[in-house]
C-alpha cells in the first residue's frame, strides 16, 4: 500500500484521541512529548481533508486545560510530598534543581507562570501540580491555564497548518517526505530541549563552586 492511501486510512478520531490525551497526560504532569505530537498530527492534517484542524485544535486546547486542572487538583492535595515522589520516580524530569526552577519561576511570574509555562517544556510538566501544591486560588490558575492552552495549542495548530497548507501540493507529491518533516522537527526539538536542560542544570552546578570561591571577609 502506498503511503499516502496509508494515512488515508488513519481514522480522524484516533488523531483527535492521541493529541488530546498526550497532551492531557503531559500537563497532568507525566513527562510526555506533547508539542512533538501535535506538531506532527496538525501536519498531517494539512495534508489528509479528513482531520479537521479545528476539531484538533480543540482537542489539543481541551486536554491542555483539563490535564492542568487534573494536575493542580492532584498538586493541592499531595502536596511537598508528591513532588519528592515524582523526583524518585522520574528523577531527569522532577529533580530538587527541576522543582527550584519551577518554584523560582511561580515566585517570579506568579499566575503567569502557568500561562508563560505552557511554552516551556520543564513548566508545561511542572506548572498544574506546582501551582496546586503552593496554593494558588483556583480562579487564577485557570484563567492563566485557559487562556495558556488557547493561544499554546490552538496557535501552534493554527500556524503548523497555515505552513502545511502552503506546501500541500509539494506534500502530496511527495508524502514521505512530510512525514520525513515531522519526524524531524520532533527530533529537532528533543535535541534543542535537551542542550537547553544540560545548560541550565551546568549553570546551576557552577553556583555553589562561585559562592564558595568568593572571599570571605576578616574579622577586626
Amino acid at each position: 500500500m502506498h503511503i499516502q492511501e496509508w494515512l488515508e486510512t488513519v481514522p480522524a478520531i484516533a488523531v483527535y484521541l492521541l493529541v488530546g490525551g498526550v497532551i492531557g497526560l503531559e500537563s497532568l504532569g507525566i513527562p510526555l512529548p506533547g508539542e512533538i505530537v501535535l506538531v506532527s498530527a496538525t501536519l498531517l492534517a494539512a495534508t489528509q481533508d479528513h482531520i479537521n484542524p479545528y476539531v484538533l485544535g480543540a482537542c489539543a486546547i481541551a486536554g491542555a486545560v483539563v490535564g492542568d486542572s487534573i494536575g493542580y487538583m492532584i498538586g493541592r492535595k499531595g502536596g511537598k510530598p508528591l513532588l519528592e515522589w515524582l523526583g524518585r520516580k522520574f528523577p531527569k524530569h522532577f529533580g530538587p534543581h527541576h522543582v527550584a526552577t519551577a518554584e523560582r519561576s511561580f515566585q517570579k511570574w506568579g499566575m503567569w507562570a502557568v500561562f508563560v509555562g505552557r511554552f516551556i517544556a520543564l513548566l508545561r510538566i511542572f506548572a498544574g501540580p506546582l501551582a496546586g501544591v503552593l496554593k494558588m486560588p483556583y480562579w487564577k490558575f485557570l484563567i492563566a491555564n485557559v487562556l495558556g492552552g488557547i493561544v499554546w495549542a490552538g496557535g501552534t495548530v493554527a500556524v503548523i497548518y497555515s505552513v502545511g497548507k502552503v506546501a500541500e501540493e509539494w506534500l502530496k507529491k511527495f508524502s514521505w517526505l512530510g512525514l520525513l518533516a515531522a519526524v524531524l522537527f520532533g527530533l529537532g526539538s528533543l535535541v534543542v530541549m535537551r542542550i537547553k536542560a544540560k545548560k541550565a542544570e551546568a549553570a546551576r552546578a557552577a553556583e555553589p563552586a562561585a559562592a564558595q570561591a568568593e572571599p570571605v571577609g576578616t574579622a577586626d
